[in-house]
């Protein structure tokens, strides 16, 4: 794996991560569009985490911190190259990022029908909390 490299997004891989998350990701959002992952990294230029492998996009992490929580989305492999500690090179980058910043805990969203995302997050170390349900309510109509 010494040729994976982590690194943050830069504009002109926007389109890239976007056709990527169609093939990797599990589920669509909102905000699924390039002006949303353009405001993303205005706001935050080190929040959108990429993985190459010989010049090609196979992993992603979003990783916002908003001063308060740490947040992770968007955690995705190239379905060809999963199993292959591209996931983990992710998230260890995205904690390093999070105590850099003076985080304490970080949340990941996962779909409850994704179940080996869920298999993955549980082998990160993670576990659900049950006692928190998620509301939510899209603002454009």
């Amino acid at each position: 794996m010494t040729d994976l490299r982590i690194r943050t997004a830069a504009p002109a891989d926007f389109d890239a991560v976007l056709a990527f998350w169609k093939t990797a990701a599990e589920g669509t959002s909102i905000s699924d569009d390039r002006a949303g992952v353009e405001r993303l990294v205005e706001r935050d230029s080190e929040a959108l985490i990429l993985a190459e492998r010989d010049g090609e996009l196979v992993g992603s992490v979003i990783a916002g911190f908003d001063g308060w929580r740490c947040h992770l989305y968007r955690l995705a492999v190239h379905p060809d190259r999963r199993r292959q500690g591209i996931g983990s090179a992710l998230l260890a980058a995205a904690e390093e990022r999070f105590v850099r910043l003076g985080g304490r805990r970080g949340d990941a969203m996962v779909l409850v029908r994704n179940e080996t995302g869920q298999q993955a997050w549980r082998a990160a170390g993670y576990a659900p909390e049950e006692h928190w349900r998620r509301w939510v309510k899209p603002f454009t109509g």
